[in-house]
C-alpha cells in the first residue's frame, strides 16, 4: 500500500485531507495510515484514538501518522500511544517537506527505535501568519462537490472552543489564488464549489486592502461565468457583510443556503460563551435572510448544556429552531476542552448534558420533516452525487435512482421518506 487518509470532523479537514494524500504520495511515504484529527469535542479525539487502536490491531505492519486539530493540541497523548510513530502539526501537514521529514523519520525509527518525544513534529501554531492557496489537481475529474479553502484560524477566543489553539490565528488565501483555483477545478468537470474556512466570514482582514468574504464571492461569480453553483460553509451572523447580502439575494448562482454559528438562544449564555451576537440579532439576521431570499434554508450549531446553562436558558435554545425557521441543527452535547475556560465554569450534570441534546435532535428532526412537508410539489435543481442521492439547491437530501453523478437535474419533487425528498 501507499498511503491512505483517515478523516474526521469538517469539511475543512476533508479539503485538507486531500493536499495531504497528494504531498504524503509525492514525499515517497508508503505503508501508512494517516490520521487527520478533530478536535472539537472529547468524543471527536477518542474516536481518533480508537481508531488508532483498532488499525494495528487489524493491520499489525502499517506505520500510523497523525496530525489534524488534535495533534496539534495534544501532540504529547498520541506521541506517548504506541501505536502511534508521528505526530505533525496541523500547519505543518500542509507543506510537502514535513512529509518528506516524516517519512526520513519514519525510516529511521524502523531501523533504531525513537521516544515518545522523538515522535512528535508539531511547530507553534500561533507564529503562523501566511495562507499559502493550494492550487489541488488531485481532486478526481466529474466529483460533483469539491472543497476550496479560503480561509484559516481564528481570531476570536469563545470561552468553549479549543480550535485557534489548534489552527492558531485568522488568515487568508488571496482573492486572485481563490479565482483560479474555482476556475480550474470548474474546467475539470465540478458542478459545485463549496468554500470553506475555520472562520469564514473573518476572510480578508489579513489581506492587503482588507476585502470581505461578499467581495471574493462576486470576483468568483463576475470571472468564473462557467461556475454553476457556488455554495459556502459556516458563517457568523455578526461578521456578514453588505455585499455578501447583495449577493444572497441577486445571484442565483450562490445556493440558497447557510449555516449559522449560533450556539444558543440564551443571552447570558451566549455572554459567558464569548459570542458577539445576541439572541434578538440571531433571530433578525434569519428574518433579514429571508427577506432577501425567500425560499432560503437555515442551519445552526446549537451547544447543549454549556455550563450554567438552566432548563429555561436550554427551553430558548429550542424555542429558537423555530423563531429561526431553521432546517439543519447540528447538535454538539458539550464538552470540556482542557486549557478553555468554559472548562473552569460550574458543569451541567452528564445525564441532563445527555438528555438536553436528544430533546434538541427530536427538536431539529421535526424542523427539517416540516421543510421536507414543503417541497412537495416544487421544482428543484439537484445536483446528483451518487447513483442514490442528489441534493437540492438548498443541500436537501433526494433519493435518486440510476442517474449519473456530477450532473443537475431539474426535478419535481413528489414526497420525502422522513429524511430525504423522493421524486
Amino acid at each position: 500500500m501507499s498511503v491512505e487518509i483517515l478523516t474526521f470532523g469538517c469539511r475543512l479537514n476533508a479539503f485538507e485531507s486531500e493536499v495531504i494524500a497528494i504531498e504524503a504520495a509525492n514525499a515517497g511515504l508508503s505503508d501508512t495510515i494517516v490520521i487527520n484529527s478533530c478536535a472539537v469535542t472529547n468524543e471527536a479525539v477518542a474516536q481518533a484514538r480508537q481508531s488508532i487502536r483498532r488499525l494495528k490491531r487489524e493491520r499489525p505492519d502499517v506505520r500510523i501518522v497523525v496530525t489534524g486539530c488534535a495533534a496539534q493540541t495534544q501532540a504529547q497523548m498520541f506521541a506517548g500511544m504506541t501505536e502511534v510513530d508521528r505526530v505533525v502539526g496541523n500547519d505543518d501537514k500542509m507543506r510537502g517537506e514535513a512529509w518528506r521529514d516524516a517519512r526520513a523519520a519514519l525510516d529511521s525509527a524502523a531501523r533504531f527505535g525513537v521516544s515518545a518525544s522523538e515522535k512528535i513534529a508539531v511547530a507553534d501554531i500561533m507564529a503562523v501568519r501566511a495562507m499559502a492557496p493550494h492550487l489541488l489537481a488531485g481532486f478526481k475529474s466529474g466529483l460533483p462537490r469539491v472543497f476550496v479553502q479560503v480561509q484559516n484560524g481564528c481570531d476570536h477566543r469563545c470561552t468553549f472552543c479549543i480550535i485557534p489553539y489548534g489552527r492558531g490565528n485568522s488568515r487568508s488565501v488571496p482573492m486572485g489564488a481563490v479565482v483560479e483555483q474555482v476556475r480550474a477545478l470548474v474546467a475539470r468537470g465540478h458542478a459545485e464549489i463549496v468554500l470553506t474556512g475555520v472562520d469564514l466570514t473573518s476572510y480578508g482582514a489579513d489581506l492587503p486592502g482588507a476585502p470581505k468574504l461578499g467581495q471574493l464571492i462576486k470576483q468568483i461569480l463576475r470571472h468564473v461565468t462557467e461556475l454553476r453553483r457556488l455554495r459556502i460553509s459556516s458563517v457568523d451572523a455578526v461578521e456578514v457583510d453588505r455585499e455578501l447580502l447583495d449577493v444572497i439575494a441577486n445571484d442565483a448562482r450562490l445556493m440558497p443556503h447557510l449555516h449559522l454559528s449560533l450556539q444558543s438562544g440564551d443571552d447570558l449564555i451566549l455572554k459567558r460563551m464569548k459570542r458577539r451576537h445576541t439572541r434578538k440579532q440571531a433571530i433578525d439576521f434569519c428574518a433579514q435572510l429571508r427577506r432577501l431570499r425567500p425560499d432560503i434554508a437555515l442551519g445552526a450549531d446549537i451547544i447543549a448544556g454549556f455550563p450554567t446553562e438552566t432548563g429555561d436558558m436550554f427551553a430558548r435554545s429550542q424555542e429558537l429552531v423555530e423563531q429561526c425557521n431553521l432546517t439543519f441543527l447540528h447538535v454538539f452535547p458539550y464538552s470540556p476542552r482542557p486549557g478553555t475556560p468554559a472548562a473552569r465554569m460550574p458543569q451541567v450534570a452528564g445525564n441532563e448534558i445527555r438528555d438536553r441534546a436528544r430533546r434538541l435532535r427530536a427538536t431539529a428532526k421535526a424542523a427539517l420533516q416540516k421543510r421536507l412537508a414543503a417541497e412537495i410539489g416544487a421544482t428543484r435543481h439537484v445536483l446528483i452525487e451518487s447513483a442514490t442521492q442528489g441534493r437540492t439547491e438548498h443541500f436537501i437530501p433526494v433519493v435518486i435512482h440510476g442517474e449519473t453523478p456530477g450532473a443537475v437535474r431539474r426535478l419535481t419533487i413528489t414526497g420525502d421518506d422522513g429524511a430525504r425528498l423522493t421524486v
